[in-house]
């Protein structure tokens, strides 16, 4: 199985969040599929720090295979873009419950994208529908043991 780094993340404190979280994590994370019809691969880290541009510490990710996406400033999508996920996996901090997505989810995941938006002193954080976050057949959103995002 063909291995990628840990996605690149943006300047500033991000950066050093992905320099620690590859440290801790690098030859846990599983690589995005090479085909089409290949498993999604999830996994829950405990004991990584990861800090958003508004204050909020996390301490848990869940690192998932994703479709490309935009991401909101609120689990909805009249919210302003904030990023974009590009890469796979990425990781995603904590969930929140906003509109159905067209797969019928009203999960919303928190994580920070490969790329910022209009919104430059957010620098990518915000939220993508479920259908985004590709997890394995059989289980559900939200991925058991990722918490819910303290704001909601």
């Amino acid at each position: 199985m063909r291995r990628r780094p840990l996605r690149p993340l943006l300047a500033g404190r991000a950066a050093a969040v992905a320099v620690s979280i590859g440290a801790l994590l690098g030859p846990a994370l599983a690589t995005a599929p090479a085909h089409a019809g290949a498993r999604a691969t999830c996994e829950l880290q405990d004991g990584i720090v990861l800090r958003d541009t508004i204050g909020n510490t996390f301490t848990k990710a869940l690192y998932c295979d994703n479709l490309p996406a935009d991401l909101y400033g609120r689990p909805t999508f009249s919210a302003p873009v904030t990023g974009w996920l590009l890469l796979s996996p990425s990781w995603f901090t904590c969930y929140s419950i906003g509109p159905k997505d067209t797969k019928g989810n009203d999960v919303w995941y928190y994580t920070q994208g490969d790329r910022v938006g209009d919104l430059p002193y957010i620098k990518g954080w915000g939220n993508v529908p479920a259908e985004m976050v590709q997890l394995p057949a059989g289980m559900p959103h939200p991925a058991a043991g990722l918490p819910r995002c303290p704001w909601y």
